[in-house]
């Protein structure tokens, strides 16, 4: 028997990966960057046991089906593969994420399993190789590994696609999420990725600005600059959202509330406050800002918004084991 546990947090992209060029590597068709978050994370203990008949994986405390087990299974075997175990698995992973969030969890679940594996295997990865294992869970969980702002470069084969740190965020610099909605999407990020990579007539010139983006953003990053970074994040959201409107048939994941928070955030610049909206594969909104104003902003969202569906969070660390 053997065992490993370790947490990992989320993180938010802010140049987005939004389409993958392999579907079984997850491979990315453009390189993303994202801050990772101090209030939402996973911790997971992976323990291989001769004595089990099977993979077991509990979630949040709740036994799963063989079903809903297969994909993690999937995963450990690239532990199992690489350093010949042949026994079966028991999986424990708790979400920490406030009850109101309904925030997607797959980047700090495969990162935190990841990392379990790798101590309960004897793999003994580093972090970079580590990354790369959490990629071929979910693609974002490569950038889960490391706190602050990180980068997931796009490579063109599985060992060079990976992520790095870029900058450990240790200045002003946070956000504030609101949940506008708690149900499940309609279409997974999955399949959205790949109808638009398939039918939208934007994705391509998406994908070059992006390229763009990601330079000036990291020049931001390390200058500081909280507005260059925050209109490159928003442009850059809005422009990939653009490109599911283009697809076929279209994909908006846009509510009447998402845009309100749209509206209060730009509402907040023009009263002087730095802040800027971001999206991913759902209603809820990211709003990046000073941490220092992130009251003022929460008290201004909460004219329109129950305080439970607003959530402030600083950076957060990298993979801790346990």
């Amino acid at each position: 028997m053997s065992r490993g546990k370790a947490r990992a947090h989320a993180n938010i992209a802010l140049i987005k990966y939004w389409g993958k060029r392999d579907e079984e590597l997850f491979l990315p068709m453009s390189s993303s960057l994202s801050l990772t978050l101090d209030s939402f994370y996973t911790e997971t203990e992976v323990v291989f046991d001769s004595k089990l008949d099977r993979d077991y994986f509990y979630l949040n405390d709740k036994l799963q089906s063989e079903f809903q087990t297969k994909k993690i299974s999937k995963f450990l075997d690239l532990f199992r593969i690489k350093k010949d175990i042949k026994y079966n698995a028991l999986i424990k992973s708790v979400n920490y994420v406030p009850t109101a969030a309904g925030l997607a969890s797959s980047a700090s679940g495969f990162a935190a399993l990841a990392a379990a594996a790798n101590v309960a295997s004897g793999l003994n990865l580093g972090e970079r190789e580590l990354s790369i294992y959490a990629r071929q869970g979910s693609g974002s969980a490569t950038r889960s590994i490391y706190g602050g702002f990180v980068e997931w470069r796009e490579g063109n084969s599985s060992e060079n696609s990976y992520a790095v740190p870029i900058d450990d965020a240790k200045w002003d610099i946070g956000m504030v999420i609101v949940i506008v909605r708690k149900s499940k999407k309609e279409i997974s990020s999955r399949e959205g990725m790949k109808r638009t990579v398939d039918t939208s007539p934007f994705y391509n010139a998406w994908v070059k600005s992006s390229k763009k983006d990601l330079m000036e953003i990291k020049k931001a990053i390390w200058d500081k600059d909280l507005e260059k970074l925050g209109a490159i994040a928003e442009a850059n959201s809005l422009r990939m959202h653009a490109t599911m409107f283009g697809a076929r048939p279209p994909i908006i994941y846009f509510k009447p509330e998402t845009i309100q928070v749209m509206e209060i955030v730009k509402d907040l610049r023009s009263d002087g406050i730095p802040c800027y909206f971001t999206m991913d594969a759902g209603p809820n909104v990211k709003i990046i800002c000073r941490l220092s104003q992130s009251k003022i902003i929460k008290d201004r969202l909460k004219e329109r918004f129950e305080d439970e569906q607003i959530i402030i969070s600083g950076p957060g660390p990298g993979i801790s084991y346990l």
